[in-house]
């Protein structure tokens, strides 16, 4: 099985260091990394960290979406965008010495019609059922908030599997479509049902149980410094987070879900893909940008990966 990720928005991410940030100040950045980013382009970025391979897919424009095409070539990541005629946006993301994350993130180009039906087209062809597509992160201008539940239903037609990623109400569109796995965070999660944030485990169960009822197959639901929950039709359990030096938590959930497509495609069983999630969840952490980490610092951290039994 092949492995496709969408990123309709994708972005060059810029992240720099500083000490303190002084709103209304001059500050001075420091070790400014720039990477090929976007939820999806992140995805390829950990499936190819942990020896796997995938085609990025999506919309790229200008010398931006240039650079992320030539960024993924070098990484051996295979790629089959649609170009667009608004450019590729740029985000700057911060990090201060408390690792404390401060994103300015664009808001992206505009797409018209004849692109998406070219994205449609592409997607089109390489749906079948050995394919498994990973559709994740923001909406471009110009697209709809049911593009994803349009786009799982497209792929599903040619038998292909649909992983989702997504928040608000493209989220919520998308859910009705039934893709077989998930991630959302517990905030998403909270909102979709108009739930209280004070919510306690056994509500997240419950909550996650309702979404199984509307066909979704696996959930994986991070939940920041705490962990995540993981729960399917025959298991629920939750792994604590691990204790890991912070440099970044940009593409922390991106890296959780490569690893659930590439522990999916490889055939491993569901706790060893939610083990590898939550090492490969925690490794991004200590990287800096959106670089994933090195299969050997995942592998040393699922040796840390405990599970708690929840029902």
């Amino acid at each position: 099985m092949r492995i496709i990720t969408v990123t309709l928005n994708p972005a060059l991410d810029k992240t720099a260091v500083l000490d303190t940030l002084h709103p209304g100040e001059l500050n001075r950045l420091r070790d400014v990394t720039v990477d090929a980013g976007g939820k999806g382009v992140n995805v390829s970025k950990m499936i190819a960290a942990l020896g796997g391979e995938s085609l990025a897919s999506g919309f790229i424009g200008g010398g931006s979406g240039d650079e992320i095409a030539r960024t993924l070539s070098s990484l051996g990541i295979g790629h089959d965008f649609v170009r667009i005629a608004s450019p590729t946006r740029t985000n700057l993301k911060i990090v201060d010495q408390g690792s404390r994350l401060t994103e300015l993130n664009e808001p992206g180009p505009s797409v018209c019609r004849e692109e998406l039906d070219h994205l449609r087209h592409t997607l089109q062809a390489h749906a079948g059922p050995d394919s498994l597509f990973v559709f994740s992160g923001s909406l471009p201008a110009g697209v709809g908030k049911d593009i994803y539940r349009d786009l799982i239903d497209l792929v599903r037609d040619g038998g292909a599997t649909a992983f989702l990623d997504a928040d608000g109400e493209a989220f919520a569109q998308a859910v009705d479509a039934g893709p077989t796995f998930i991630k959302p965070n517990r905030f998403e999660l909270l909102q979709f049902f108009g739930a209280d944030s004070s919510a306690d485990m056994q509500t997240l169960i419950r909550l996650c149980r309702k979404l199984l009822d509307k066909g979704v197959g696996r959930i994986a639901l991070s939940m920041g410094g705490d962990g995540a929950l993981f729960v399917s039709g025959d298991d629920v359990f939750a792994c604590p987070g691990l204790a890991v030096a912070a440099q970044s938590s940009v593409g922390a959930g991106d890296s959780m879900v490569g690893a659930v497509a590439y522990g999916t495609v490889t055939n491993l069983s569901w706790r060893d893909t939610a083990a590898l999630a939550m090492a490969s969840s925690a490794g991004a952490v200590t990287t800096v940008g959106t670089k994933p980490p090195s299969r050997e610092v995942v592998d040393e951290l699922l040796r840390r990966v405990r599970f708690v039994e929840l029902a």
